[in-house]
């Protein structure tokens, strides 16, 4: 039987179309990566007895979420249905196997025997109605419009989307559902709900029948429903739990952050200059005090020497008169010294604002970087949310050590970009994501951009890295160059925009300081 099972699914487990067309960079066209078809095949003595398919969606790379009824038969007679997992991109198939199955639920986990697929990312925060949903998966309906042969059923291709919105919660047998207005159709079951970022909040399961003109509405296992089975299956997975952003809503927010930094910033240096300029008037009015009362103390001691000494020229006039010669000439040179002491002391008296000319001097201006160079040094990079769109990623403290030349963490290099900030662009041979890492030259803020790719863009993202062999820092300038040229080619084939930015203001730290170091 077991051979039986493997020569009729050999040719399910084989592409046998060319790979889709590129997609448009947008959030819902990066989780479509994650979202396979989910195949069954019963096979009883040989022969094709049943079969069937539903939706999934990748929960880790080799991981796939769906419903317990798309696999129940898998589940029911494990010995006679095969599990096959079709992803939306590449050139294979895989078959699957059942690892765990919540019948009330609604919900199971199947996993790859083999191949990897993206992984998608549940959305764990606030989820009030109104909000827009986007249903991907396969629905029948289409595929009964567009399939010319039992393998297309087995040929990976994009999902169906649907947009919507949801209605509200309801809680089916104890099960919270998300009911809401995205088209779905048999096919869909299994396939996630998700919203206008491309985070998981549901899993569709069924739909309301349609009948004598009646709207119909569709379910989906509501997020946290999902995140409780995932947890007793043991499977771990990303979640992530900020509001969705637009990347324009994104930009717009961090030019306002920027600005009220700015404002921040002129209102701090105009409380410190008004301080210092406080604290300039008191220093003045001490020293010029100080200084007064030096010059009169001076006059004073002159005034008192030139009445001495005028004392004394008395005395030598009254020697004089009296013959003793001796006793004139020595009061007369006291006296005459003494006066002439005095006058010096009036003339060399102290200036009143002398003082106040050495406090007014001296001021400093704050160095600036060189616009070449980075500012060296050890530094805590923290997120910035207010400046950032957060979509799939982790938002840690992210320690950051800076060489001059560009050398991150002693073992990456980084080269100045065309919008003058230094960079790396990393381009993976596996996971579907190009991220560009830059620090602006002054080190006050580290950015990454992560652009979540389609197969096609990967590929040419891979060509135009092709030709970096930098491995290690460096300081010659023409390697630096040569970096900086090819990272600008691959900047060349990314969209406009990421799907995810994460901005993070940095802090002189000490070194080691922090967990995961920057790229």
């Amino acid at each position: 039987m077991t051979r039986l099972l493997a020569r009729f699914l050999a040719p399910l487990l084989v592409l046998v179309a060319f790979a889709v067309p590129a997609r448009a960079a947008d959030d819902i066209s990066a989780v479509s990566r994650s979202v396979v078809r989910v195949v069954t095949v019963a096979m009883v003595d040989g022969e094709v007895v049943g079969f069937g398919h539903g939706s999934g969606i990748a929960i880790s790379p080799t991981r796939i979420l769906t419903n317990a009824h798309v696999v129940e038969s898998a589940a029911k007679y494990p010995n006679n249905v095969a599990l096959g997992v079709v992803p939306s991109e590449g050139q294979k198939s895989y078959a699957g196997k059942l690892i765990a199955i919540d019948t009330k639920r609604d919900l199971a986990l199947i996993e790859m025997t083999e191949g990897r697929v993206p992984a998608a990312v549940i959305y764990s925060g606030p989820f009030e109605a109104g909000a827009e949903v986007v249903a991907l998966g396969y629905p029948g309906n289409v595929d009964l419009a567009t399939a010319q042969s039992a393998t297309d059923y087995i040929t990976p291709r994009s999902p169906v989307r649907s947009e919507g919105n949801l209605s509200n919660t309801q809680a089916i047998e104890g099960i919270a559902t998300y009911v809401h207005t995205a088209k779905i159709a048999r096919g869909n079951s299994g396939g996630p709900l998700v919203d206008s970022c491309g985070r998981i909040v549901g899993i569709n399961t069924f739909i309301t029948r349609a009948d004598d003109g009646d709207s119909p509405f569709a379910f989906a296992i509501a997020g946290r429903e999902v995140t409780r089975f995932l947890g007793d299956a043991g499977q771990s997975f990303a979640s992530v739990g900020t509001p969705c952003l637009t990347m324009a809503e994104a930009d717009a927010r961090d030019r306002a952050a920027l600005e009220a930094d700015a404002r921040a910033l002129a209102q701090a240096n105009a409380a410190r200059d008004e301080a210092a300029k406080l604290d300039h008037d008191l220093k003045a009015a001490r020293a010029e005090e100080a200084a007064m009362t030096a010059r009169e103390n001076r006059m004073a001691l002159a005034g008192v020497l030139f009445v001495i000494g005028a004392l004394g020229a008395g005395a030598a006039l009254l020697f004089y008169n009296q013959k003793n010669m001796r006793g004139a000439k020595i009061a007369g040179s006291a006296g005459a010294a003494l006066m002439l002491f005095a006058a010096l002391l009036f003339a060399t008296r102290p200036d009143a604002h002398a003082a106040l000319d050495a406090v007014e001097g001296g001021t400093t201006d704050t160095a600036k970087p060189d616009g070449g160079k980075l500012a060296e040094g050890n530094y805590l990079c923290t997120i910035r949310p207010d400046r950032s769109r957060i979509t799939v990623s982790s938002t840690t403290d992210v320690p950051v050590a800076i060489a001059a030349n560009g050398c991150v963490n002693d073992r990456t290099q980084y080269a100045m970009g065309a919008d003058g900030r230094w960079q790396r662009i990393l381009v993976p041979n596996e996971e579907a994501t190009v991220t560009v890492a830059s620090i602006d030259p002054a080190a006050k803020d580290y950015r990454v951009d992560r652009y979540l790719l389609d197969a096609d863009t990967m590929k040419l993202a891979r060509e135009a890295r092709s030709g970096i062999t930098l491995k290690a820092c460096t300081t010659d300038a023409d390697a630096l160059a040569g970096l900086a040229t090819q990272q600008e080619a691959i900047r060349a084939v990314l969209p406009a925009s990421p799907n995810e930015r994460l901005v993070y203001q940095c802090q002189k730290a000490a070194a080691g300081v922090g967990a995961k170091p920057a790229p």
